[in-house]
């Protein structure tokens, strides 16, 4: 298993689909609002080779109780401006689009992370710092240490698309079982 640690270089280019990882090192969480915000604004922080987190975790007592990964798709059409600026390594859960996946290739790649293990993430992160605090505790930019948080690769920078292949897999079992196109 390989170890990453954030900010992320060219090593996520040699990465691929179904690898399984352990990420250290700084990201920034971002959901709906805070993508708007950084649109808007322009980013807080350095996105260079940074890696963004889906993710609203509850945080009490200025540590974090839990964080699980929110579904990614809702940011499909929020992606774009985010990996021009150099955002190398996104966690979520869902996946992607397929336009997501072609924006990736060649620079960054998309990690999954189980939905249903907040207590896991939290349990190996350090609350360091929050952007847009107005935003509310779920939309705001929480700045995180990782420690060795196991991820899967589950889009690379190859175009390598799990959900893709799990999705295509499933089409053909269905037309196996319903050859005739009825359920």
């Amino acid at each position: 298993m390989k170890h990453l640690k954030a900010p992320l270089g060219d090593e996520v280019l040699s990465l691929k689909a179904g690898e399984m990882v352990t990420l250290s090192g700084t990201v920034y969480t971002a959901r709906d609002e805070a993508h708007l915000k950084i649109m808007e604004e322009g980013f807080p922080f350095d996105p260079k080779g940074a890696v963004i987190y889906h993710c609203g975790p509850v945080v009490a007592d200025n540590r974090i109780v839990v964080a699980g990964p929110t579904t990614s798709a809702r940011m499909n059409q929020l992606t774009g401006f985010m990996l021009d600026a150099g955002i190398r390594g996104i966690i979520g859960k869902g996946g992607m689009s397929a336009d997501v996946r072609k924006l990736l290739k060649g620079r960054a790649v998309y990690f999954a992370f189980t939905g249903g293990c907040a207590n896991l993430a939290a349990a190996r992160m350090k609350l360091t710092r929050v952007y847009y605090p107005e935003l509310g505790m779920a939309e705001a930019v929480w700045v995180i240490e990782l420690d060795r948080l196991p991820l899967t690769v589950a889009m690379d920078a190859h175009g390598g698309d799990l959900f893709a292949v799990v999705e295509e897999h499933a089409h053909e079992v269905f037309q196996g079982m319903y050859p005739s196109g009825r359920s």
